[in-house]
């Protein structure tokens, strides 16, 4: 799979005087991009290099016509639109860096896309939201050893602080300060604050399953006082220095689920976040309050949560049948 292009390694036609500074440069061009956004736009071109090489097209420059056929190709291999579209954003970056044209601006291809859409239908598969009482069954049914008191405290803290799995796993130690009331956790960074500004996210203590004394139980029970706050638990029942992944959330989720007769595969790591706000919407709490938590930048995004909460509250058709 070829390396996401940025800035080049210097030729020899570039002064030796700007080594150290175009090395500095290169580094802070591969940051541009999320590290994630970084392995997907790799692993979206990839694809794509693979297909016009089985049809002996060239992939860079591509022709509108390949990329139109590409679309078609995976919209008949049963690839949504929310995929095709990824997948058309790695191919124009990859376009765009060497300096081409770039062939899905085209009104052929977009118009390929819009055909799709028409066709298949664009509507995400939503997942189950994990609702408050779903989630205090889940720590309640999970064993009292290392790793259930890890997966107690990561459930109920993604719970509360409405984190997204990737925010979740990024937490150090030194992102946790508690109080009376409950901890402030510092984001450092998140999918939606790539320049890094950062963000307190104040997480409640809790009366039957609390967040606060769950993370403490987990710090003391892994000895863990620097560094990642959720980490690996190997056979040997081992507490492992490395971070716990992104997909680790969803897998522990999901195990919970199926010990309490939950369908597993209705959950997905976004369950925690969404769980929260759907909860905190039928608890009657303010969008601005919930905000404060979710950080989300519009309150029309916050509104499906609240629509959703109360889709059967004071309906147009009560008492009509």
């Amino acid at each position: 799979m070829p390396p996401l292009p940025v800035l080049r390694e210097p030729s020899p036609s570039v002064p030796g005087i700007l080594g150290p500074d175009l090395d500095a440069a290169i580094g802070y061009a591969k940051a541009e991009k999320a590290p994630a956004t970084r392995r997907a736009y790799q692993t979206d071109h990839g694809l794509f290099v693979a297909w016009c090489g089985a049809k002996g097209v060239s992939p860079l420059p591509a022709s509108v016509e390949t990329v139109a056929a590409f679309l078609a190709a995976e919209a008949d291999a049963g690839k949504r639109p929310s995929t095709l579209g990824r997948r058309l954003a790695a191919i124009r970056y990859f376009h765009k860096v060497e300096g081409l044209p770039i062939p899905t601006d085209h009104e052929a291809v977009k118009a390929t896309l819009r055909g799709i859409c028409r066709s298949v239908g664009s509507a995400k598969a939503r997942k189950t939201p994990a609702l408050a009482e779903q989630v205090k069954a889940m720590v309640a049914a999970s064993p009292d050893t290392l790793r259930g008191k890890r997966d107690r405290a990561l459930i109920l803290l993604g719970f509360a602080g409405a984190f997204r799995r990737s925010e979740l796993v990024a937490l150090d130690v030194a992102d946790i300060e508690e109080n009376e009331l409950g901890l402030l956790v510092t984001l450092r960074r998140s999918k939606t604050d790539q320049e890094g500004a950062g963000a307190i996210v104040p997480v409640i203590r809790g009366t039957v399953a609390c967040p606060v004394r769950a993370l403490s139980n987990w710090l003391i029970a892994a000895d863990i006082t620097s560094g990642p706050l959720f980490r690996p638990i190997n056979k040997a029942n081992e507490v492992s220095r490395a971070r716990l992944t992104s997909r680790s959330v969803a897998d522990v989720l999901k195990a919970m689920a199926r010990r309490i007769g939950l369908d597993d595969e209705s959950f997905s790591g976004h369950s925690l976040r969404s769980g929260f706000l759907t909860s905190a919407a039928s608890n009657g709490a303010s969008v601005f309050k919930m905000m404060d938590v979710s950080r989300h930048a519009s309150v029309e995004t916050l509104r499906g949560y609240v629509r959703d909460s109360e889709i059967f509250k004071n309906h147009a058709g009560a008492g009509l049948l």
